[in-house]
């Protein structure tokens, strides 16, 4: 596929001191905890209240015997669902919010270089990275618009050729083959629940979408259990989240057409891994070679680490 080769944007950050007239109005910053827990508890709270009003004959039966009840039991489920939808409305004015300031100090300040994106992409790295909402990888990596190419699953993991489509490999295809990237970097972190449910998960065990998905990643558990079984629950969970990382490496090279990119000198494969309870980073590099000549032992080797701190 043809495609233009055009720059990244380097974007200057948001500037800190700007006047209220230069930004569009915000709420309060008290009204909208976009990223704290505040409005996912009260949901939950009151869901569960109205699920187990519901499913309770007991309270049912004095609902209907005390109508006065009933009546300020219907109007306090109002108001609160008005309650959580203001709440709602305001988190989105926050998103509006900084949607217009990225408009104004970003979009706008740099029109020339997103008219160039606009015509087209040549991304240098393919990242596959978790879902989890606290490892952003263009937040902790400093990715601008045009500079990587992502795809988030559930414990960034890469699932082999042989298992068939996905929208993993569907990006991998596109990333390699259409866009030519030169790097593709899988980026585990600590305290992954993906890695958790895998390592917690019963042989033969596939009930769920999310079983189902990380057994993708059953070769990373039972090394970890081999290597690790003398460490406790927690420890095994963090030892599986960097063996997954290079268990999804080895998996990319199943794939023809990266294999021979790598072969080549026209890619390379690189593992990374985010600490946010510290905010550390490891970063290591497959070592093709090496790890070819190991093929049929299923051994790995990895070269160029650094850990950034």
């Amino acid at each position: 596929m043809a495609h233009a080769v055009l720059r990244s944007c380097s974007l200057s950050p948001l500037p800190r001191n700007s006047s209220s007239a230069d930004l569009p109005t915000a709420p309060p910053a008290s009204a909208s905890p976009i990223f704290g827990s505040q409005f996912k508890l009260v949901g939950i709270e009151h869901t569960h209240g109205r699920f187990l009003n519901y499913f309770n004959p007991t309270l049912r039966l004095k609902a209907s015997r005390e109508s006065q009840g009933l009546t300020e039991q219907v109007t306090y489920n109002k108001q609160n669902r008005l309650v959580e939808t203001q709440h709602g409305s305001d988190l989105f004015s926050e998103l509006k919010h900084r949607f217009l300031s990225f408009k104004k100090h970003k979009f706008l300040d740099n029109f020339e270089c997103f008219q160039n994106l606009a015509k087209g992409q040549a991304p240098k790295f393919m990242v596959i990275a978790c879902a989890d909402s606290r490892v952003c990888p263009s937040h902790i990596l400093g990715f601008q618009p045009g500079e990587a190419f992502v795809v988030r699953n559930v414990a960034n993991l890469v699932p082999p050729y042989e298992n068939g489509p996905s929208e993993t490999n569907a990006a991998l295809e596109f990333a390699v083959n259409a866009l030519e990237v030169e790097y593709i970097l899988v980026v585990g972190h600590s305290f992954c629940g993906g890695i958790r449910a895998l390592m917690s998960m019963q042989d033969k065990e596939n009930s769920s979408f999310i079983q189902s998905w990380v057994v993708v990643g059953k070769n990373a558990r039972l090394s970890t259990k081999a290597a690790a079984s003398n460490l406790d629950f927690e420890q095994q969970c963090r030892h599986c989240e960097k063996e997954s990382i290079n268990r999804s490496l080895l998996n990319l090279l199943t794939y023809p057409w990266i294999e021979e990119k790598v072969g080549r000198g026209l890619l390379s494969i690189h593992g990374g891994y985010y600490d946010f309870v510290d905010c550390t980073f490891e970063k290591w590099t497959l070592d093709y070679e090496e790890t070819t000549m190991r093929k049929e032992t299923g051994i790995y080797s990895l070269k160029d680490r650094e850990t950034w701190s």
